[in-house]
């Protein structure tokens, strides 16, 4: 490469046991037992891992506190092995293990079932996550950690835990912060329970103090203890870019190119910020693999995306090997960067650049924003080319720009919209959120205008306690709560039916292919004009969501009208799951029979926060808090005469605050709708 620099990345250095005394004993009640099916080559594989050496030390300090906080190098092992050693050990009860991501608590969930020779999803392991769960409780359960605080409402003490481990907290997601506040509130009730909080990068001091029970005056009556795990299988050769590149999309693509034109073997795993930008990379490089086909030369390639919205199956493809005499490309976003070990990667590509949600409490709404990756998050990235073997990472910016670069991401917590945080803590039982105990405290401006809104969406009360029944049931959606409420007064407006596409179709990111070719990317706007309709986008989705039903959900219906067949099969997976909740909650299905103000005024009953109007100096801007917008360039509404009066459901920053997914509505809607959030004055 020769516009690349390179540096090897040493290994990083953890923390030492926090008391060797302690550590240094053994555990000697628990004799190591190998499950009798597991072949004699797992077992090898398994007892090569770093983690294989810390065993005792792990059950030992389980036994004897109520919290481990275990920094645990990636690749050491701690995801799927530390289940199995309490399992092994006769650890009573479901071992519960939280993953941030849903493709991560599957293929752990599948891996460990490998080395156990038992079926996933049966007594043994098995996952749940939103829409796909295990119909029986197994010994060891992966999960997200949405699931985890859903089964909190039935079951809060977690009765049928003996363990729960927290995974991979260094991300401090939303959730990764929220469980560790209920955690220690449990574990104050049920002394028997045993938490493991494990990261591969974490202040594990600040988390002991976190968690410890203890005042501090008398060691010996610590609740929580600190292990680290030295060790990263293989090591990692880091390269950086010598100039800076114009588009890092296309210094993606080039690189991959490049590695695959040359003869260093291994697959090839890309990191890139988006939907949106994974199916472009992939379009191209699916057409250069096609060629190679047809040219039938050595070098070939089989090209997979791997993003969030994508369907499980297609998720689990990036798991199996290439075919003889082709090299697997995985195009990614961070879904990839903890605790996914894909087979066979050797070289990583790091564009540098992440999507953060950024809450602004003028528009009341996330803003989502292009922002510089972290160190820990560009540790974690390289992590994944020292899993299998020894690897390589290339970092497409420049090595004078790491030391500038922030140590970690913020916790999601502190910049992000708390109204279905705060929402299901009220469900929880946690009547004054001022209290929680957070172990990053989010902004105080960010509650108020949490609790603003779900005061306005009639969720909770003016003493602040969940309404009954309207409350109770939107804190069971896995949802926004401005989309659940539109859902249940959905059978009032009659179009529930509508209702039900539109919001399923707002939890995939994109659904229209945007060629980059000049040809393609015309006819693909032709196509696009054949669905779009002046009442706005959400309007725009149900028309693309009937033609693909009528037309039987063929594949070719997609391609001959530029449509994103993988994430239309994904809305149609959302759409039945959300169909039983609100059958289960008594919300008649009935259809408006195409009266498109029907649904634009039904969604007003949840999205009205997000309003804006048309200004005279020809920018919209935000009915409270006077913030100006625009309109995204892929809107339906960008090319026709702008309308006074829209709702939007996102807003993206990069050169300016743009709105996405937008609906036409008309303003004395939202003084009928919601009079207690807008009134009329007069201004002089």
């Amino acid at each position: 490469m020769s516009d690349i620099t390179p540096k090897f990345l040493k290994p990083a250095e953890s923390s030492s046991f926090l008391d060797r005394k302690e550590t240094n004993l053994s555990y000697e009640s628990t004799e190591f037992i190998f499950n009798r099916n597991i072949s004699q080559s797992v077992q090898v594989q398994r007892q090569k891992l770093p983690i294989f050496r810390n065993r005792s030390h792990i059950l030992y300090l389980l036994e004897k506190y109520q919290t481990l906080v275990l920094v645990g190098e990636t690749g050491c092992g701690k995801s799927t092995q530390i289940p199995q050693y309490m399992i092994e050990a006769e650890w009573p009860g479901t071992i519960g293990v939280c993953q941030p991501r849903r493709i991560a608590a599957i293929s752990l969930a599948r891996r460990v079932a490998d080395e156990t020779s038992t079926q996933v999803q049966g007594s043994h392991v098995g996952y749940a996550v939103r829409f796909d769960a295990c119909t029986i409780q197994p010994k060891i359960k992966y999960m997200t950690e949405g699931i985890l605080m859903r089964e909190m409402m039935a079951d809060p003490l977690l009765s049928t835990y003996s363990a729960i481990m927290l995974d991979e907290v260094h991300e401090r997601t939303l959730y990764t912060d929220i469980l560790m506040g209920l955690m220690k509130k449990i574990l104050k009730k049920r002394k028997e329970l045993r938490l493991i909080v494990a990261s591969a990068t974490v202040d594990a001091r600040e988390l002991k103090a976190f968690f410890n029970s203890n005042d501090g005056t008398n060691k010996s009556m610590d609740t929580a203890a600190i292990l680290s795990v030295h060790g990263r299988q293989f090591p990692v050769d880091v390269y950086f870019i010598k100039e800076p590149i114009p588009c890092y999309v296309q210094g993606v693509i080039d690189l991959v190119v490049k590695i695959n034109n040359s003869k260093e073997p291994g697959d090839i795993l890309a990191f890139l910020t988006g939907q949106e930008e994974v199916d472009r990379a992939w379009r191209v490089l699916k057409e250069h693999a096609n060629l190679l086909e047809e040219e039938d030369k050595k070098n070939k390639m089989f090209v997979l995306p791997m993003y969030g919205s994508l369907p499980n199956m297609e998720q689990l493809k990036v798991f199996k090997f290439a075919p003889d005499g082709y090299r697997k490309v995985v195009l990614a976003t961070n879904v990839a960067e903890t605790s996914v070990t894909i087979p066979g990667i050797v070289h990583v590509i790091d564009c540098g650049f992440v999507k953060l949600k950024w809450f602004n409490n003028d528009t009341h709404t996330d803003s989502l924003m292009l922002l510089p990756i972290s160190k820990a998050s560009a540790n974690q990235r390289a992590g994944r080319a020292g899993r299998m073997r020894s690897g390589k990472v290339y970092r497409l910016y420049a090595e004078k720009d790491w030391p500038r670069m922030a140590d970690a991401t913020p916790p999601e917590i502190t910049r992000t919209n708390l109204t279905y945080v705060l929402l299901q803590l009220k469900a929880l039982g946690i009547s004054n959120i001022l209290e929680f105990d957070f172990p990053s405290p989010p902004p105080l401006a960010n509650i108020k205008s949490a609790l603003e809104i779900l005061y306005a969406l009639d969720a909770i009360d003016i003493r602040g306690e969940l309404t009954n029944p309207l409350g109770f049931n939107m804190a069971e959606f896995a949802l926004d709560p401005m989309y659940s409420k539109v859902l249940l007064s959905s059978g009032e407006y009659g179009c529930s039916e509508e209702i039900l596409t539109v919001i399923s179709m707002l939890q995939v990111e994109t659904i229209f292919v945007k060629p980059l070719s000049g040809n393609n990317s015309i006819k693909a706007r032709i196509k696009k004009r054949m669905f779009e309709v002046e009442e706005g986008d959400l309007i725009t989705y149900l028309n693309v969501f009937s033609g693909f039903m009528n037309n039987d959900m063929q594949q070719g219906f997609c391609q001959r009208n530029y449509l994103n067949y993988k994430s239309l099969k994904r809305v149609v997976e959302i759409r039945k799951r959300l169909e039983k909740m609100l059958v289960n909650y008594g919300v008649p299905l009935v259809s408006c029979g195409g009266f498109a103000e029907t649904v634009c005024k039904c969604l007003v009953t949840g999205l009205f926060p997000n309003a804006a109007y048309l200004h005279h100096s020809g920018v919209y801007k935000t009915v409270r808090g006077d913030i100006e917008l625009h309109v995204h360039p892929d809107s339906s509404l960008y090319t026709i005469t702008q309308p006074q009066w829209v709702l939007f459901c996102e807003v993206l920053h990069t050169t300016e605050l743009f709105m996405r997914d937008l609906t036409v509505i008309n303003s004395e809607w939202l003084l009928e709708l919601a009079p207690h959030f807008y009134h009329r004055t007069t201004s002089f």
